[in-house]
């Protein structure tokens, strides 16, 4: 499946290009970046595979996430999407695209990620196969847990993920 490109006032999101290696090895090497996700910053082999991972879920479920271009530069500065991970967690998250976010440090407080989270949304609201999506959050990224709920996701549970605290939250599409 062709990935397709949405267009907001300042964003392109887009399918992953072997271009935006580097920019993303960048990105997660930033302690600002990397503290609510892994903790750790991560190799470009595994930058790699994420991205091999993203592009892979468009072709197996149909959706997945896109990479996102600042239209002005044309610089790569994250993703956001939708994705299958079959995670082992309690709640099951399976069967309903998990919807994420991830946009380099020096871009945050510019409303880029609230920005491509409503444009994204917008694609699943009327793309999506089901219309409960769902989003797992650390517990202490509170600039992420205000955007859900700015996008309109509610907490449904707070787990351990991985031995981490996290908020799972839900957002049902408007559908008639």
């Amino acid at each position: 499946m062709e990935v397709p490109v949405i267009e907001t006032a300042r964003l392109r999101l887009r399918g992953h290009y072997p271009g935006d290696l580097a920019a993303s090895v960048a990105m997660w090497q930033e302690p600002a970046f990397y503290q609510h996700l892994t903790g750790h910053p991560l190799p470009e082999e595994e930058i790699w595979t994420k991205m091999l991972r993203h592009m892979g879920v468009w072709h197996i479920c149909g959706y997945g996430f896109w990479a996102v271009e600042e239209k002005a530069t044309g610089h790569y500065i994250g993703a956001v999407g939708f994705g299958e991970w079959q995670r082992d967690i309690t709640p099951s998250l399976k069967g309903f695209p998990e919807v994420g976010w991830v946009l380099a440090a020096h871009t945050h407080g510019r409303g880029y990620a609230a920005e491509a989270a409503q444009a994204a949304l917008a694609w699943g609201d009327a793309h999506l196969p089901v219309a409960r999506t769902v989003c797992l959050v650390d517990i202490g990224n509170l600039a992420s847990l205000r955007l859900a709920a700015k996008v309109g996701y509610q907490e449904i549970d707070r787990v351990f993920y991985k031995g981490i605290p996290v908020v799972l939250l839900e957002r049902f599409a408007d559908r008639p």
